[in-house]
């Protein structure tokens, strides 16, 4: 059972753990042992709230592919454990990131000081670069 927070929880039988053999340098050790974890957890078929699952889904997140399905790829560790430990983790940090709702955002307007700051600087401006122009002889 991974537990997300206080009141929700992942049983184990939703979230699929498979050994395979993991990329990149070790020499011998990473071609004869899999010691990768291929985490897979399918979000529509969970007994999570539906309010986290619309969540999940509804965000772009690229371990999320199009069926709904979490997949995590843990390969950062020599160990079989220490990586299972480390799917789970990030299985539970995404989980729970669907958690926290998102703060409302407020428009605002600029002051009026602010327009009116903004507009003398153009006034100021303007006035330099017409009096780059050529110099009239009268």
């Amino acid at each position: 059972m991974l537990w997300v927070s206080s009141q929700v929880a992942i049983p184990d039988t939703e979230i699929e753990l498979r050994a395979i053999r993991a990329q990149g340098a070790g020499g011998q050790n990473v071609n004869k042992t899999s010691s990768a974890i291929h985490l897979r957890f399918d979000i529509r078929a969970s007994s999570l709230p539906d309010r986290i699952k619309h969540v999940l889904l509804q965000r772009g997140d690229s371990r999320i592919n199009r069926d709904g399905v979490v997949v995590i790829k843990a390969q950062r560790f020599r160990t079989q454990d220490k990586n299972r430990a480390d799917a789970l983790a990030r299985l539970g940090e995404l989980v729970r990131s669907a958690l926290v709702s998102r703060k409302k955002r407020m428009p605002t307007k600029p002051s009026r000081g602010s327009k009116e700051r903004r507009l003398q600087a153009k006034t100021h401006q303007g006035r330099i670069k017409n009096a780059r122009g050529r110099v009239r002889e009268d």
